[in-house]
């Protein structure tokens, strides 16, 4: 089987997309809460706690400068949260995939909808945040109000990789792997906490590849330098790198479901 033989319905995919948002609305206030309250605990405990006892950097108080890397965060554990451990659940537990492919959905379409559905909770994660961050006053530049659709792109990615990741494995454990090595390094090392500038250049060539990395540089651009120029270099990263990504997951998942 090559990609292009792919079985993809966009309209298949929407209705896999509707079909979680069903599924959702029983559970979305606990849902939005247990994946977005984190970005806002660091906020408040590194913002106004740590952010007391460190002079200004890059020209801003420290609540203002990690704002927008929390946001991308927010969007970020939103989609990989819903692709990595809810998929799996979905896939080899409940088996809402072997159910939804005995039906006129392909494989393919159930992993576009997937991707669609967990963007889409990256983007509200992301979105709820923002409101919860405006009374710390990180806005400074009225760009940041494209923050909000900026969330999707971020959301894309990934979501693209969770999928990616999660229909490769075999075993469940696995996904802690995905966490640790690649979810922790990038929340430490993109940016979010620090500037770049300082560290070696291998350190920031490795960041330059990290879709966490130009989302917060995306989100900074708008929300603090009112920079939409810069932001639009990001965002064209985001875009590029969701389209290498974007025929991977129901390439896989084809593969697994369909014998």
């Amino acid at each position: 089987m090559t990609v292009l033989s792919l079985d993809i319905s966009p309209a298949g995919a929407w209705r896999y997309w509707l079909r979680n948002s069903v599924v959702f609305k029983r559970t979305w206030l606990l849902g939005l809460m247990a994946w977005f309250i984190e970005p806002v605990i660091y906020l408040v405990a590194m913002g106004l706690g740590l952010g007391k006892y460190l002079q200004r950097v890059d020209g801003w108080k420290y609540i203002v400068f990690i704002a927008p890397g929390l946001l991308a965060v927010s969007a970020m554990y939103g989609a990989s949260f819903e692709t990595t451990w809810n998929s799996w659940f979905k896939m080899n537990e409940s088996r809402v995939y072997d159910a939804c492919i005995a039906t006129p959905l392909s494989a393919e379409d159930v992993a576009l909808g997937e991707a669609l559905w967990g963007t889409t909770r990256a983007a509200a994660y992301g979105a709820a945040f923002a409101i919860v961050a405006v009374p710390f006053g990180v806005y400074r530049s009225w760009w940041g109000i494209l923050t909000i659709p900026a969330l999707f792109l971020i959301g894309a990615n990934f979501a693209l990789l969770g999928l990616v990741f999660t229909y490769l494995i075999t075993r469940v454990d696995y996904l802690s792997y995905y966490w640790t090595l690649f979810m922790t390094p990038m929340f430490m090392f993109a940016g979010v906490f620090f500037p770049l500038s300082k560290l070696p250049g291998w350190v920031q060539t490795l960041a330059w590849f990290m879709p966490l990395h130009h989302g917060t540089e995306m989100m900074r651009a708008l929300m603090t330098d009112g920079n939409p120029a810069r932001a639009g270099w990001s965002a064209l990263w985001l875009v590029g790198a969701s389209l290498v990504f974007l025929l991977v997951p129901p390439f896989i998942l084809r593969r697994r479901l369909v014998r």
